[in-house]
């Protein structure tokens, strides 16, 4: 029974010994580029995070605001490209008239000074909104955007137009296999080399459907993200990446990091050899809320290489990483 128990612990040794051996990132590429960087909505406004659902009306509780951008507009993105982003994370819907509109709501009224749906109006008509209208950091005693933003809602067309060559994250906001059918038909007509640059996440069904019509394109579901992460749980300790990890972006919240084998170099070697792009977000708080690495001490809390950041205020973050010694 002894002679037993002992082969037990040296088998138990050898399975910990190989673990060890294959997510050691001693021999795995160094992280010595700095970070990607990620402007989420471009350069936003930002918000206290504490108690929201995907429900509430973050417009009506910014901070106060320290620039003068409005989330989703071209000036936000030239801002945010400006300051050093290296991808800029957009949210779409399908209009009445056939074009996708660049706007974060599905309902107008908590940003705008319309109403009803984003997918029930024209182009036109969401063009003729003002955008600004519903900012407030008092409670509604002031709206410093009001007046600011008439015309400023962009259509996809025209984003992809103003930014050829630059690399966009579109964010599908429903749950529909058809929204993810027109947008991969819109994104069908662009060049190859054009579409390598673009990346999409949202609901599962739009984004299967989008990774079926284009099966080169870096895609993020929940759940796509929660089958590669879980399998490679399992299997990434013997240095196996499951084939659900292919072709994914992996949005990681700062406080799951360290559940990941090899995390960050080995890991990141892995899931950059089968075509996926790793962003570290802020922690996640409660179960659907994840933040932004959006202060210079969310930044120096990680202490590691990062292959990528998520981020509110790409202002604040893009000069510290700059600065930062590889």
């Amino acid at each position: 029974m002894k002679r037993f128990a002992l082969y037990v612990l040296m088998a138990l040794g050898l399975i910990a010994g190989l673990a060890a051996f294959q997510n050691s990132s001693v021999l795995a590429p160094k992280l010595t580029e700095r970070p990607v960087l990620l402007a989420h909505r471009g350069l936003a406004q930002t918000y206290s995070a504490e108690g929201i659902t995907a429900a509430s009306c973050t417009a009506a509780r910014i901070d106060p605001p320290e620039h003068r951008y409005i989330e989703n507009t071209i000036a936000s993105m030239e801002a945010a490209f400006a300051a050093g982003a290296d991808i800029v994370e957009i949210d779409v819907h399908p209009t009445r008239d056939g074009q996708f509109a660049v706007f974060h709501d599905w309902t107008l009224e908590c940003r705008s000074n319309g109403s009803g749906t984003t997918r029930d109006k024209t182009m036109a008509e969401l063009k003729a909104l003002d955008i600004g209208y519903g900012y407030t950091a008092d409670g509604g005693k002031s709206f410093p955007f009001r007046g600011q933003g008439a015309g400023l809602m962009p259509s996809l067309d025209e984003v992809l137009g103003r930014f050829p060559d630059q690399r966009l994250l579109i964010h599908v906001k429903s749950r529909d296999a058809q929204e993810g059918r027109s947008l991969a038909q819109r994104l069908s007509q662009l060049p190859p080399e054009r579409l390598a640059l673009l990346m999409v996440y949202g609901g599962e069904p739009p984004v299967a459907a989008l990774r079926e019509a284009l099966p080169s394109l870096v895609t993020m579901s929940a759940q796509a993200e929660k089958r590669c992460l879980m399998r490679y749980l399992a299997m990434g300790w013997i240095g196996i990446t499951p084939d659900d990890c292919a072709g994914q972006l992996l949005l990681i919240p700062s406080n799951y990091t360290n559940w990941l084998w090899g995390w960050p170099e080995r890991f990141t070697a892995r899931m950059r050899a089968v075509g996926s792009v790793v962003i570290v977000a802020g922690p996640l708080v409660g179960s659907e809320v994840s933040t932004g690495i959006d202060r210079a001490d969310d930044l120096a809390g990680l202490g590691q290489p990062l292959p990528g950041i998520w981020t509110n205020r790409i202002d604040r973050i893009a000069p510290l990483v700059k600065a930062a010694k590889p």
